[in-house]
């Protein structure tokens, strides 16, 4: 049997009203050498059924149910295990993939043999045209000193399969999952850079982003969490002196947000994110 080049990897939950349209796009794909896996998380409206629908009529549709829902990250990782191509590519229930875009994701990534692991979605570089390949010391320059890369959805994201495993799939941790499993690739594989112009994400009120955007105190996780990081034991791969550069923006990003929950009359708040700060206890679940 001859395995396919790439895996799409569709993780739903619920989404009956976005299934069709990201199913469509991975099908339109101008690059066929693919299989498309989704795994359902326990939806409890007809996105199933739509999916099955679809894996009648196309022999590279895959779909699988979870005996019980999992979460986000966990189920991304469930739906890599199911994976046999070289890369996996997430393409979210909700999301979309241009028809040119899986081939410039996947002749992206041959061009550079060594890399683990391949972004879009990115502003233009000024220096070199994209694509080109990025060390992992100069990922973490780039990403620190030049323009934000960590900040990308797994929709942005292409990796090599065998380098996913060796990481060990995404941690699981809420929310922050993403952001830290390319802080992970990034210390041990090259990475390789792509424009935007592949890929189309929705913004819906059902994410779980949302709840991003609009709670402080989940941005807060994340930046606690970042400077857990960087004040680790991990070699990262940059000098010493920026990496104190590093720690003193989150710290100062951090002292921010103390002073608007605390002008806001959020008194808790400031209270939990000086507490985070000074312990790197970020455990918000009271509030």
């Amino acid at each position: 049997m001859t395995l396919p080049m790439v895996s799409i990897l569709m993780t739903s939950y619920n989404r009956e009203k976005y299934i069709a349209f990201a199913v469509d796009s991975v099908l339109a794909s101008t690059y066929t050498d693919f299989e498309l896996i989704i795994v359902d998380d326990g939806s409890k409206d007809n996105t199933v059924a739509i999916a099955r629908d679809y894996e009648k009529k196309d022999s590279r549709v895959r779909v699988y149910q979870n005996e019980k829902n999992l979460g986000d990250y966990p189920n991304r990782n469930k739906a890599a295990s199911y994976a046999r191509g070289k890369y996996i590519k997430y393409v979210d229930a909700d999301d979309y993939i241009y028809p040119w875009g899986l081939k410039i994701l996947v002749d992206s990534m041959e061009q550079f043999p060594d890399a683990g692991w391949g972004l879009c979605s990115l502003e233009p570089d000024h220096e070199k045209p994209f694509p080109f390949q990025l060390g992992p010391a100069e990922i973490y320059d780039y990403q620190n000193f030049k323009a934000s890369l960590f900040h990308k959805s797994p929709l942005s994201v292409i990796i090599n399969k065998v380098k996913f495993d060796e990481i060990g799939g995404f941690s699981g941790k809420r929310l922050i999952g993403d952001t830290e499993m390319w802080h992970l690739l990034s210390l041990k594989y090259n990475l390789v850079l792509m424009p935007h112009g592949m890929v189309w994400y929705r913004n819906h009120d059902e994410q779980e982003s949302v709840e991003v955007r609009s709670n402080i105190l989940i941005r807060v996780r994340y930046e606690i969490s970042m400077l857990h990081f960087y004040e680790s034991d991990i070699v990262i791969p940059i000098s010493k002196e920026k990496r104190a550069t590093v720690r003193n923006r989150l710290k100062s990003r951090l002292r921010k947000y103390i002073l608007i929950n605390f002008f806001k009359g959020n008194f808790y708040s400031a209270y939990l994110i000086y507490k985070a700060l000074s312990d790197h206890s970020w455990d918000f679940k009271k509030v």
